[in-house]
């Protein structure tokens, strides 16, 4: 699917009104039937149905469609441009994807290699592409899981997405899937959607300008809600990009049905559960194995051969994957690793950090779905997954060599002699300050002949004398021999003013930065070095220089204390 949407040349639509996209297998001529008999005749947005048909037969929808609704029903020809209160439905033995406002069809690709074509998500991520904020997916009645990763790709771009409820689906499998995998913001009827989405038409039409801009009494309840997050979940939003996270925090308020930002905030602040759910919605979860395929090709071919090439003898290779998610990427690293590494038994250390707690716990239990799966070859699935009661797990040798931990490279102390860092769709949702910041602290982190990887709307502008470009379509880049220092919050690498700072609370006693640098800074010099381990002993944090006591052995990678203790301690630990 990616190789098909890499053959068309993006560019943003212009347009301002929201294009939903309607993807159903089975079942799903009852499905639509109800959803645009729904359709009001003046709604101002525009609808695409993509469905499973038989390749062989003319699709008979229009004419079955057009019998349910006044708004005109349309197949699609080529390059169709797409208008307000219309529906516009794929035909038969056809792929379709958009670009900037028009409809492109293409013939449906021969299966090759086991896999299956997947028209719902093939469309949806072009869609997520081209209209971004405008874009909204709608998966209906259906089997199997298309749709499901369309679905990321729209809820990643600031999208809405939609999935048919189970009692009204005749077929519950594909709503389902997208379910369980987090990328549904509502779970509807399919005759109550359009009532929703007009109700959210409003919020969907706000630009980025018009979220910069709001009425200042709002200003200060979204610094309010700032200064909460900070407290209760330690991550400072206040220079990520202002447009993305009020347009998160009205996502959240439209699915709790909130019309007030006061009130919204007043329900932050007496449920833990509430602001948790906007806390996992701002730091955007979503991610694949093998994410853009040229990429890994690089990587694989090129970026870790040099790394195995200037790697001093017996040191271990490093790789820093900054902001992890769910453990996809920090996988397909090691995966390619293990593929050029073949029988030598090197030492890999691959660091995986992430701010959601929630995310990195399935990252270390490296159980995926099959949907999940999608970009990894056949013979990668049989070569390092395991099936397990209908999922896959990542085989033990892979799992070692990953370290999932919380981190906040922007604030945490990062790690150092890394090969390889590896931050990509992250920067993106930062503010200029905070994207100097993180890069300053992965140059920090990199060997002299070590590579960071970022992704493809990221640079390295910003710092032009850290780095210099090596791939530049890859968007991987190798640092300068210039001197740099890990920047902490309280450093003179001060942010520019920003207006409607966040509030104090009240009557509380709030712990200052400085001091938590100070104490941070005070127990990095002074105390002993030593580890933060779990309950079966596993090092999931090293503090220090750890070499004196702790050596890794020949043979795969371990994380457990007592495998990595040097002779002398393993007795002492097992007794204390």
């Amino acid at each position: 699917m990616q190789e098909l949407i890499k053959k068309q040349s993006v560019i943003l639509s212009s347009n301002l009104f929201p294009v939903v996209g309607i993807g159903a297998s089975a079942g799903g001529l009852e499905a639509f039937k109800r959803f645009l008999g729904a359709i009001p005749k003046d709604s101002g947005i525009a609808y695409v149905l993509v469905q499973h048909l038989d390749p062989s037969r003319e699709s008979v929808l229009p004419e079955l469609l057009q019998k349910v609704t006044v708004i005109p029903v349309l197949e699609i020809s080529d390059d169709v441009r797409v208008k307000p209160n219309h529906i516009y439905i794929i035909p038969s033995n056809k792929m379709l994807q958009a670009n900037d406002g028009v409809l492109e069809i293409t013939p449906r690709p021969s299966k090759t290699n086991n896999r299956l074509n997947l028209p719902i998500d093939l469309f949806f991520t072009s869609l997520a592409e081209v209209h971004r904020t405008h874009a909204i997916g709608i998966v209906l009645s259906g089997t199997a899981s298309d749709g499901t990763k369309g679905l990321g790709a729209i809820k990643e771009g600031g999208g809405l997405t939609f999935a048919q409820d189970e009692a009204s689906a005749a077929y519950e499998g594909m709503p389902q899937s997208a379910v369980k995998a987090g990328v549904v913001d509502f779970i509807l009827p399919p005759e109550e959607m359009p009532g929703k989405l007009i109700e959210l038409k409003n919020q969907i039409a706000l630009t980025d300008e018009d979220l910069q801009n709001i009425p200042k009494q709002d200003e200060e309840v979204f610094a309010q809600i700032l200064a909460l997050l900070k407290k209760v979940r330690g991550t400072d939003f206040t220079y990520y990009k202002q447009a993305t996270i009020r347009r998160r925090v009205f996502r959240r308020m439209a699915i709790q049905k909130t019309d007030s930002l006061a009130d919204y905030y007043q329900s932050l602040s007496a449920d833990t559960a509430t602001l948790g759910m906007l806390y996992q919605d701002l730091l955007i979860p979503v991610t694949s194995f093998f994410r853009d395929q040229k990429v890994f090709q690089t990587l694989s071919g090129n970026v870790l051969k040099q790394i195995l090439k200037t790697k001093p003898e017996g040191e271990p290779i490093r790789v820093w994957i900054a902001g992890c998610s769910s453990g996809q990427e920090a996988y397909s690293v090691a995966i390619c690793l293990r593929e050029c590494l073949e029988a030598r038994q090197e030492v890999v250390q691959i660091f995986a950090t992430d701010l959601n707690e929630v995310a990195i716990a399935k990252a270390r239990s490296g159980l995926y779905s099959k949907t999940e799966l999608d970009g990894v070859s056949q013979a990668r699935i049989h070569t390092f997954f395991t099936k397990t009661e209908g999922s896959y797990r990542v085989n033990k040798n892979i799992r070692d060599m990953c370290l999932f931990a919380h981190h906040n490279f922007l604030k945490d102390p990062p790690f150092a002699r890394v090969d390889l860092v590896s931050c990509r769709n992250v920067l993106i949702y930062m503010e200029p300050y905070l994207q100097k910041k993180a890069l300053n602290t992965f140059h920090y982190a990199l060997r002299p002949k070590g590579f960071l990887i970022l992704g493809r709307s990221e640079t390295t502008a910003s710092v032009p004398d850290l780095f210099n470009v090596a791939e530049k379509l890859d968007k991987i880049f190798t640092p300068k021999a210039v001197p740099t220092r890990f920047i902490s919050e309280a450093s003179d690498f001060e942010p520019p003013t920003k207006i409607g700072k966040p509030r104090e609370f009240p009557n509380e006693k709030v712990r200052t930065d400085f001091q938590k640098t100070a104490d941070d800074l005070i127990l990095g010099k002074y105390t002993p070095p030593g580890v933060v381990i779990n309950e079966a002993m596993d090092i999931v944090h090293f503090r220090g220089n750890t070499s004196f006591f702790l050596e890794q052995g020949a043979g795969e990678p371990s994380h457990s204390l007592l495998k990595l203790a040097k002779e002398g301690l393993k007795y002492e630990l097992r007794n204390l």
